[in-house]
Order: structure tokens, then sequence, then C-alpha cells
């Protein structure tokens, strides 16, 4: 190895440059040096001679000669040293063994190891090697004894030390380490009640020890160690029974009765009990007791004979089954005592009642649940058993709403009680019953529990409109002023639900608010006021649609129309009603009921109806009276008629139901000189002809119908009311039904006038006419002092009795009979205008 320096030098004056090398030259100034002062090697004792081992090589900063050249290491008798050279001049060291090791005599051997350079003079460096010689399993388990000798006495307890063995093992670590145990080739029982500890070598008693089954017992141990294989070594143990009392007294049942009622009296006897001790005198000398509280006792009959019986009252409910524990204790020392065990049946008796867990039973069940579903098991218990628990569950009828079995039924062997139909909370909403359960013990015995059944509800009844607004198919106008301010009450609706709670409550809401904003309706109250003024873009009519919601889940409504009208003056503001068109609705049962029970009805009524007049007019064919007093008529439907004639009148009925006039007929023919003045509900006032007086009446002819009245009354289902008739100075109150007209349609006028436009019979002022002695004869044209004022009206009406002709007078009044008299005025003043023309024309 070679090893320069390159040096340049300048000279400045003058200047050059001159470049050198200066090589160095190794000196041996360094000594070879190990990395470790200490090495460690672990050889097995079980190495074979000639196996090597590779040392740690040295390190020296010299180089050339003056490196490391050669090892040497200190004499021993198991290793050899043995020196290699290298390619670029290096040397190792191997360890050679020479002589096998035994690590029981030396475990650990150290040697030191040296490095010398090529140096003059040469310089050297050591280090320490240790030799580690790893064990190996060679060695086995040495006993310090091979026969050990001990003593127990019989009967020792678990656990008793007996002795102890030990072994030795040279080896190191788990080859070292000695498990014992005992070894039994024979099976022998007596062995068996020996242990010992694997790890310390102590043998203790494990079960007992009998001296009179053997007095000596022989156990072989065994030492083994851990190693990986295994070596093991054996001695004997000699153990010695001493003999002490150790027979216990035998207790045998010669005879047992294992199963007593529970009602057995006191001194039943269960069973037959003998106790034998096989040791002598005072050792076989037993005394016999009952250990615990049961409810039995042994009594002693001949020397070792003893019998069981009952001591005390018996409840198989409080217990089923004792285990009578009898114990035989001789009077050894120490006495020595045995015991059994004796197990007794109670056998039941049916003396409990089944009993439910509480008195009341709370079911709560949803209206409208399914029919047949589960409303809620009973259950009773019984303690007694077999046949006398064996539960069966019945109904007690109830008087209070009917019979319960109609409603419920219960399992009788589950208890499941099952609804027999779907409860409706608005019709009932609690009711309550009584399950009996009963056993089927010899007598049977039973209990009662009532069971409230409380129905919950469901929402299932949509909100009913109450009225004025609550007519099916109605549109209901209202009418408010033009000058209506802000909040002004236009109407309120109000609404029921047959639900309860939250499904009742309910809340008014305009269907479609989009758009109007003239009005608006109180969530709770249903008040529809107006939010503003009036303007005149405003349309004259608004159609509200409010929509009626309970808080029910889902949510039920309703809905009413109404259509508001604003109107000029305060005035005119009312409130009407107008049908809207109906859905066709599907055909149920409930209509077709409905309606044969309304035909039904209209039948009878007619057949009764029809009857009645007849009887009436048969009546007024046989006796006839005079009366000389006008008679005033009036109709359900605001239509009233006069008559006057002195004979009685008989009322019938005719077949145009058009028509509201009234026919008033003589018995037997009407006069000549007969009047009838009939008024309609409307305006008009009209006197219908009479019949001839020498003509018999015809039968009722196919023109004849009911009239106007009474075919509003049926149509509508409304009762004839009752009128009152005024009759001569008197003021007797005559009973007033509705007649019949013979008149076509096309005679008599308008019979149908709008409701509120007639005159009403309510509003009519009488004057009395004149006694018995008839009317006084008046000029035509007079008012007779009979005659009758309607106020507000300029109508009056007078009766005539002039010579009677075939032809009546036709009166009117009202509206427009006034309007027929301005116009016969105009009429009389025109033609008196033309004649005063005619008369200037003629001059």
């Amino acid at each position: 190895m070679k090893c320069s320096l390159p040096l340049e030098a300048m000279i400045s004056s003058p200047l050059n440059i001159y470049r050198f090398e200066i090589n160095v030259f190794d000196i041996n100034d360094n000594a070879p040096a190990f990395r470790t002062s200490i090495t460690n090697l672990n050889v097995s004792e079980s190495a074979i001679p000639g196996e090597r081992f590779p040392l740690p090589s040295a390190f020296d900063a010299d180089v050339g000669s003056n490196s490391v050249k050669s090892y040497k290491m200190s004499s021993n008798e198991h290793f050899s040293l043995d020196v290699q050279g290298g390619g670029d001049q290096s040397v190792s060291a191997e360890l050679v063994l020479q002589k096998a090791l035994d690590r029981e005599k030396q475990s650990v051997i150290k040697l030191t190891l040296t490095a010398v350079d090529g140096g003059k003079p040469p310089k050297s460096g050591t280090t320490e090697i240790i030799v580690n010689v790893v064990d190996v399993n060679d060695n086995i388990p040495v006993f310090s004894k091979s026969l050990y000798k001990s003593k127990v006495t019989e009967n020792a307890a678990r656990g008793t030390h007996v002795i102890t063995v030990q072994a030795i093992d040279l080896d190191e670590g788990v080859n070292g380490e000695i498990i014992y145990s005992i070894i039994n080739h024979n099976n022998d029982k007596n062995v068996d009640a020996f242990s010992i500890n694997s790890e310390t070598g102590e043998i203790t008693v494990k079960k007992d020890v009998d001296y009179e089954q053997k007095n000596a017992i022989e156990l072989r141990v065994q030492a083994k160690d851990r190693g990986y294989n295994p070596k093991a070594a054996h001695c004997k143990v000699l153990v010695e029974v001493m003999d002490v009392n150790d027979n216990i007294p035998q207790i045998s049942v010669t005879s047992l009765v294992s199963t007593v009622k529970e009602d057995a009296p006191i001194d039943t006897m269960v069973g037959m009990i003998t106790v034998a001790d096989n040791d002598a005198g005072k050792n076989g000398q037993v005394t016999l007791k009952i250990q615990g509280s049961a409810p039995f006792k042994v009594q002693n009959s001949y020397k070792n004979y003893y019998t069981l019986v009952v001591n005390g009252p018996l409840d198989r409910e409080r217990a089923s089954g004792y285990n009578v524990t009898i114990s035989a204790t001789d009077e050894g020392t120490p006495p020595l005592s045995s015991t059994s065990v004796i197990t007794i049946h109670v056998s039941d008796v049916n003396d409990n009642a089944p009993r439910f867990p509480e008195p009341i039973i709370n079911v709560y069940v949803k209206e409208n649940s399914q029919i047949g579903a589960v409303i809620h098991t009973v259950s009773a218990f019984d303690p007694d058993v077999g046949d006398n628990a064996r539960i069966t569950y019945s109904l007690l009828e109830s008087s209070k709403r009917g019979p319960v079995s109609s409603m419920i039924n219960i399992n009788s062997d589950s208890g499941d009680i099952h609804s027999l139909q779907s409860f409706n909370y608005e019709e009932i909403k609690k009711f309550e019953f009584k399950v009996q359960a009963t056993d089927s013990g010899v007598p049977p015995l039973s209990s009662n529990v009532t069971v409230n059944v409380f129905i919950l509800d469901e929402n299932d009844n949509s909100p009913g409109i109450l009225a004025p607004y609550s007519e099916l198919g109605s549109v209901n106008t209202e009418n408010i002023p033009y000058s209506a301010d802000a909040g002004y009450f236009v109407a309120k609706i109000r609404a029921v639900d047959a639900d309860s709670g939250y499904n009742a409550l309910l809340s008014y809401h305009i269907s479609e608010p989009k758009g109007n904003n003239l009005f608006r309706v109180g969530t709770s109250s249903g008040e529809i006021r107006t939010k503003r003024r009036m303007s005149d873009n405003d349309l004259k009519t608004h159609p509200l649609v409010i929509l009626v919601c309970d808080n029910g889940e889902p949510s039920l409504s309703a809905t009413v129309s109404i259509d508001v009208v604003v109107v000029e003056s305060a005035g005119d503001v009312k409130t009407t009603f107008r049908h809207a068109p109906i859905k066709e609705e599907s055909f149920s049962d409930l209509n077709l009921y409905l309606l044969i029970a309304i035909v039904c009805v209209s039948v009878i009524f007619l057949l009764s109806l029809i009857g009645l007049m007849a009887v009436k007019c048969h009546r007024a064919d046989r006796s006839l009276g005079r009366y000389s007093t006008p008679m005033i008529t009036t109709h359900p439907d605001g239509s009233w008629s006069y008559s006057k004639s002195a004979q009685q009148y008989d009322v019938c009925f005719s077949s145009d139901t058009l028509k509201s006039d009234v026919v008033v007929f003589p018995a037997p023919f009407p006069p000549a000189d007969a009047e009838l003045i009939s008024i309609n509900g409307g305006d008009t006032f009209t006197r219908t002809q009479t019949l001839p007086n020498k003509e018999k009446p015809k039968g009722p002819g196919a023109d004849w119908r009911y009239s106007a009245s009474l075919r509003a009354g049926m149509q509508s289902s409304v009762h004839m009311e009752e009128s009152s008739v005024m009759q001569g100075a008197q003021g007797v109150l005559v009973q007033n039904w509705p007649t019949a007209s013979s008149a076509p349609d096309n005679e008599g006028g308008e019979v149908s006038p709008p409701v509120g436009a007639g005159v009403d019979s309510n509003s009519w002022h009488f004057r009395y006419g004149p006694g018995p002695g008839g009317p006084p004869h008046l000029k035509p044209g007079e008012v007779p002092p009979e005659a009758f004022i309607i106020p507000g009206s300029p109508a009056i009406i007078s009766i005539r009795q002039g010579d009677g002709d075939d032809k009546s007078d036709f009166i009117s009044f009202g509206k427009k009979e006034e309007a027929k008299k301005k116009k016969k005025k105009k009429k009389e003043k025109k033609d008196k205008r033309e004649k005063g023309k005619d008369d200037d024309d003629d001059d």
C-alpha cells in the first residue's frame, strides 16, 4: 500500500509553479485490537470432537508487514486454535473441539485469544473467549431411598400427610426438573386412596382408608424429568394402616310409603327403618334421629328397628316433597355417624281455588278493531297440581248491557278473550264483565275477576255541519253590504264531531284561499269575516268553500259552500239556500231500507187520509146543519179561502196537487147563490164558480188533482198544520184541512208563489159577522158588515148575497189587483180624454 501527498509551490518573482509528491512510509506504531474485550461462545455438551467454531478477528491500523500476521490461544484440554491466511494477506482463527464436554463437570471454559502483527518489534492485542457448555439431558433422576415407609390411621381426613419422597437430577433447566407420580398398573382401589404432589413428592390421603379391607398398602412412585427425551426413576413406598373406630352405622329402609296425602293426620306411618353397626361394644350402639325441621319423626319399636311417622301438618303448595335426612351415631371414641336421605312426596288435594293476579283487569281496545281479534288474555294461577290445577275459563252474564256473550267470547283453555263484534266508541265507551276460573278438582273450586273494557276512540267520524248550513247538497247565500268594514261578520259555521279528544278538535279553513283576499275564517271559532273593505274591482258574488277538519290521524273533513253576495244596503242582507247538484252515490242497503220505509209510511198516510175523507163525506150526507155565518179557511202554504152559505159545507180533496184552491160543497147539492172565494199563497184573490143548484155534483174525474198546498206538503214531508176559522160572532175555532178543487190547471191563476210572497194567516184581523139571523141584503158594491180587512193591503173582501147565476165574479187583491185597478183607472181617464176630444171635434 502506498501513501503519498501531492503538493504545489509557486514563486512570485519570477512567477513559476512547481509540483511535487511526498511519499509517507508506515512504521509499526499501532497494536492489533479486537472490537470487544469479551466474546461468549455457546457449545453443547453433546458436541462431537473436531467441530469448529469461528473466533472474532483483530484489527490493526498499520499496513503491510505491520498488520496482524498470527493468533495465539491459552492452553486448555478441550480446544485447539487453527489460524488460516487470506488472499489479501489477512488471517483468521477458528476454535477446534479436541475433547468431549461435560456440563455437569465444567459448565464454563475461559480462554484468551492473542493477535500479533508483523512489525519489528511486533505488537499484540488480546480478547477473552468464554465458552458456555450447553446442558443435554444425559442424567437420570436418583431417589434418596429405594424404599420409603410410613403409617396412617384409617379414615384419615383427606389431604392428610403420609410421607414425602425426593429425587435428584444433575441436569439443569427442564432437564433437571422432576415430576412425581404414583403408578397403579393393577387398578388397586387402595392405591387410589392416596395422591402425590407432582412438584414436591408429598404423598397425602385422597380417599378413605379402611383397615378392615387392607392393613398395608404398597405404592410405586415414579420420578421423571422434563427433558426432550425424559428419563425416569422409581421407588417403593409402604403405607401401614392403623385401626380405629371406623365402622359407621348402616341405615336401611325396609318399607316406605313414598307418597303421602297433604291432609294425612298426625302419626300416620310413612316407613320402617333398620340400623346396623359392624363394630362391637359401644362402637356398635347406635342412636337414630332426624336432621332439620321436617314434619316427621322416628319412633323406636324394637332394638334397632324404627318407624317413620307424620309429626305435623303437610301442605303440598308450600312443600311438594321432603328429603328427610336420618342420622345414626354410634358411641365409639370418637363416635361415628351416618346419614340416609328418604324422599317423601306429598300428593295434592284440591284445597286451593284458582287465583287471579289482580281483582280488576283494565283492557283498552281500539274501536273498529277486527272481529275475532284477541283483546286480552286472562290467566289465573292454581297452586294445586294435575286436574286440581287445570283451569277452565268462562264468562258470567251481566244484565247491564245485555248478554256479554254477544260481544265477546273466551277460550276456555287459554283464557284468550275474542271480540265478536267491532266496537264503536260513539255507541259504547266502556263495558264490564266477569270471568270465572274453575279448576277440575273434586269438588271444583272457582274464583272471579272483573274485566273493564275501555273502548279507545279512533278518528272514524267526519265533522258534521250544524244548521242552518247542514242541509246536504245546499249552497248557502249570505248577503253583506257594500259598505261593510274590515272584520265585518258574515256568517258562523258550526260543526260537531262524534269522536272525542283530538279526533273531535275541529279547525276551520277556507278551502281555496288563493286569489281570495277578501274573507277569512276563524280557525277555531268558524266565524267568516271580511279582511278589508269592498272595492269596485271586487266581484258581486264570492263563492266560498269552508273546510272543517279534525285533528285525528288521518284527518277527516267536511265542506260547506257559501255564496257571499255583495248588496248595496244593509236592509237587503239575508240568508238564502239553494240546492247544489249532489254527486250520485252508490245505492246501499241502508238507502233501500229507507226507501221502503218512506213508501210504506206514505201509503199508510194516503190510505188514512182517503178513509178520513170518505167518513166525513158520508157523515155530511146524513146530517146537515144550517149556519148563516161566513167561513174563512187558511192553508199550510199561506193561502186562504172564504165561503158563505146557509148550509153546512163539506170539505173534499181533489186529485190535483198543483192547485191550492179550496172547493166547498153544501150537502147534498150547493145552492145557486153559494160563493167560494179562494186566496192562493201569492198575491191573487179568486172567486171560483159554484155548481148549479139543480144538478148533482159529478164524481171526481180525471181532471181532479191534489191542490198545490197538499202536494208541497207531501213532497217536503211537512205535516199539515192546523189553522183556525172564526165562525160568526161566537168566534168558534174550526179545524181547517186542505181542500180540493175541480178547476183545471189553467184556471185559478198561479198557485205556487215564492215563500214569503203571500199573506201570513197569522196577520189577519177578523171582524165578526152578524148573528145566526143571516146577513143583511146588500146592494151591489156595498161592503158587508162581516167584511174583514187585511192590514197593509187595500183589498176589502166583500160577500154578496144576491141572486145566484151561473157565473161568479172574479175578485183579486194585492199587488196584481192594485195594478189592474191602476190600469183600469188609466184606461178610464184615457177614454174620457178621447171622448172629450171627440166632443171637441163634433163641435
